[in-house]
């Protein structure tokens, strides 16, 4: 009865969340089994989690590096690096998105942001409209995979596992798919025969490659002076911080202090410095301090502005996952979740099998409901099937949500296809066009993440 008035309601056009929590509601009245208050009891508790405070904070720091001319400057450095390569523009947009990652946690905000600046220019370049949305796309699917993840942080909340071995289970895979969109890039300018977007300039190379080597050595260089010299922890960062800025006023580098943003929150997540809620604040602690104070490219009006967008966005969000914990716990209640666990028990106990039988319907559903209620709905029915079969939690988190970043380029829900339509000027037929290609190389990261759970799980094991 509850998943029939769920269905009703979906049906009706109702969104999602009023469909949750209406659906309960309705089905509480109808039985009289429990008082109509327990709706409002659950929904409370359902975000009354520590955990969850790093959504806002997150979107917080997002945002903040949006509109602080951050996605300029990544843009600047990933052109400097990558630019000269055949199909140069569409291996910028990859490695583009890869960084910006590592700041927004969110697809859309990836693909609003970087996307506006990527698109402009592959448009300006004579590259086709529709590659450059296509390539776009596939690339935003990178914001919730490499740390930070809001959908990482939702599913370690429902699924009780810790957010940080998630954000770490994120790093290699991210990086597999950021090389095989570029192999794909590769391949489109070999066929269509491009050539390189900006002349080759060994001197900005080599500035480019100097800001990655510090990128990489700062932290093992921290890590030395800590474990092995006897360094105290806390002045050490703070002195390696310091250095960071010196460096960067004296080589005036594009973008060294955004890119360690990613290197910061892991670093500090893995030594146990933080936790990721912590980390979270200290994201929009680090954004704040390079948008007023070392570029000076925001304002108070921008900030609060900026506060207002972040509060709408985490109030949408808060409300799918309040409403998704009455229905989840009515799923449970009713036992529906066991029911669906023996069927599909009593169908196999391979677990190769139901991997393959869960990502179809992942895909399937990725493409109606948005990422953070799918989420909800499904960590209660499939995570225990997955867990009787042995799948590692950690390992299924991932496979979950890759499988609904792709559905959000599906019709008939995708939001990044809404996005890019509007941002390109393309319409929804063309952009979802556009975009079908591209999931060749998104569904064979799918098949590869799904079964070979040692790339996933090796960082975490290591740290956790």
């Amino acid at each position: 009865m509850l998943k029939i008035f769920f269905l009703i309601f979906m049906a009706g056009g109702i969104p999602v969340a009023i469909a949750m929590a209406g659906a309960s509601l309705v089905y509480i009245l109808m039985s009289g089994s429990l008082p109509p208050f327990v709706v409002i009891h659950r929904m409370v508790s359902g975000i009354d989690s520590f955990p969850l405070l790093a959504v806002p904070f997150f979107i917080l720091a997002g945002n903040l590096m949006n509109n602080a001319g951050i996605t300029t400057r990544i843009y600047n450095f990933a052109l400097a690096l990558v630019g000269w390569l055949k199909g140069g523009l569409g291996h910028v947009n990859v490695l583009g998105s890869v960084i910006f990652a590592g700041m927004s946690g969110t697809a859309i905000a990836d693909a609003a942001g970087l996307g506006t600046i990527e698109i402009k220019a592959m448009k300006e370049h004579g590259y086709a409209t529709e590659f450059a949305v296509g390539v776009t796309a596939a690339s935003a699917t990178l914001g919730p995979i490499i740390p930070p993840s809001l959908p990482f942080v939702i599913y370690g909340m429902m699924a009780n596992v810790s957010v940080g071995a998630l954000f770490l289970a994120g790093i290699l895979p991210g990086a597999m798919m950021a090389l095989l969109m570029m192999f794909t890039v590769g391949w489109y300018a070999h066929r269509n025969k491009w050539g390189g977007d900006v002349k080759f300039s060994g001197t900005r190379l080599f500035k480019a490659l100097c800001e990655l080597a510090v990128v990489i050595g700062w932290p093992l260089l921290l890590w030395v002076a800590v474990t092995r010299l006897g360094a105290p922890a806390q002045i050490t960062v703070f002195v390696g911080l310091a250095l960071l800025f010196v460096l960067d006023r004296i080589f005036a580098f594009e973008a060294l202090l955004p890119i360690m943003t990613p290197v910061l929150l892991i670093g500090g997540m893995s030594t146990g410095l933080f936790t990721p809620t912590e980390g979270a604040i200290a994201a929009c602690v680090w954004a704040m301090i390079l948008g007023f104070a070392w570029y000076r490219t925001l304002s108070w009006k921008m900030f609060v502005k900026v506060c207002l967008d972040t509060i709408e966005t985490t109030s949408t969000v808060l409300f799918i996952v309040a409403a998704a914990s009455i229905f989840g716990w009515m799923l449970t209640a009713t036992g529906v979740t066991t029911d669906i666990a023996n069927w599909v028990l009593g169908f196999t106990k391979e677990a190769w099998v139901f991997l393959l039988l869960a990502n179809l319907l992942m895909l399937f559903v990725g493409c109606f409901l948005e990422p953070t209620a799918a989420i909800t709905i499904l960590v209660p029915i499939l995570l225990p099937i997955a867990t009787q079969l042995g799948v590692d939690p950690i390992h299924f988190g991932l496979v979950m949500v890759l499988n609904l970043m792709i559905g959000l380029l599906h019709p008939p829900m995708g939001m990044v296809l809404f996005v890019l339509a509007r941002v390109a000027g393309l319409s929804f037929e063309r952009t979802t066009m556009a975009i079908l290609p591209w999931l060749v190389p998104l569904l064979l990261s799918l098949v590869i993440i799904t079964y070979m759970p040692k790339l996933v799980l090796w960082l975490p094991k290591m740290f956790f």
